[in-house]
């Protein structure tokens, strides 16, 4: 097995691989890099015989708390999405959309923090399994724009995700699996046995009808508009990039990240202000 820089690959049990984020110090923002490497794992997988199903979790307290706002991420992308306006939401929903295409079960496994682009990742997993008291949203709403993926309608409802979209808010793990967004919550200290036990029973299915199987769902969302919902979303999400308000928010980045960030959610108290700060 291949050596990578910002993750860990393992085999925890037989025919189930694992990836585990590994920039714990940073919460495992996604950069370009990590990216690479996580399709990289994960086209191998669909290849190897050895393979069914694949884990995603994040290393320390934190599943993913969204891209990584400190890394140039329109350079070294790790496949190529038709470059000018509205490269960035483009380039991310196709890798998205890859993950949903692969033939073997992808399984998320969410602790701590699940922001941003890091509820894009989960999104694009086949089964999400979450901890209670893990926290789930897309604050980028508040100051940037939509999200890249918007999945909100598909995985929670018009009114749901109506909530989540006009307030940038967060949802409790609890609330993930009680609205759509995950398949269910555990308590923190049984959540990885739950996900490998689960694992391990869709690895008993051959590849050759599990890949049926998931292509089943994929395509009943699909008839009913959800690809080409979340494609055409692109574009308005790259609409926000031209808002007055954007541009005004990106003046908080010429003092750093994390002041930005803080201006952004001084307002709510929560994420980096207030109480979700610890």
């Amino acid at each position: 097995m291949s050596d990578y820089e910002l993750i860990i690959v393992d085999d925890p049990c037989p025919l189930v691989r694992r990836i585990t984020l590994n920039r714990p110090e940073k919460r495992n923002p996604m950069n370009n890099t990590i990216r690479t490497e996580i399709f990289d794992v994960l086209d191998k997988n669909d290849n190897d015989d050895d393979v069914r199903c694949t884990i995603i979790r994040g290393a320390g307290e934190t599943f993913c708390a969204g891209y990584d706002l400190a890394a140039n991420n329109l350079e070294g992308q790790p496949y190529h999405t038709s470059p000018g306006a509205g490269n960035w939401p483009r380039h991310v929903v196709d890798g998205w959309f890859h993950m949903w295409d692969l033939a073997k079960p992808v399984i998320a496994q969410v602790h701590g923090y699940c922001l941003a682009g890091g509820t894009e990742l989960a999104t694009a997993c086949d089964l999400v399994y979450v901890a209670e008291d893990a926290k789930i949203g897309y604050p980028v709403v508040r100051t940037m724009s939509p999200p890249d993926m918007q999945y909100h309608p598909w995985m929670m409802g018009m009114r749901r995700a109506m909530e989540l979209m006009l307030t940038g808010d967060s949802i409790s793990g609890k609330e993930a699996a009680e609205w759509g967004f995950a398949n269910r919550a555990l308590p923190p200290g049984e959540l990885e046995d739950y996900v490998l036990d689960k694992a391990e029973r869709i690895a008993k299915i051959p590849t050759d009808l599990q890949q049926l199987n998931k292509r089943s769902v994929h395509r009943a969302m699909e008839v009913m508009g959800a690809r080409a919902a979340m494609r055409s979303g692109t574009e308005i999400q790259a609409l926000g990039f031209t808002t007055k308000s954007f541009k005004s928010y990106m003046e908080s980045f010429k003092q750093g990240v994390t002041h930005a960030l803080n201006v952004r959610d001084k307002e709510f108290g929560d994420y980096r202000v207030g109480h979700d700060k610890d």
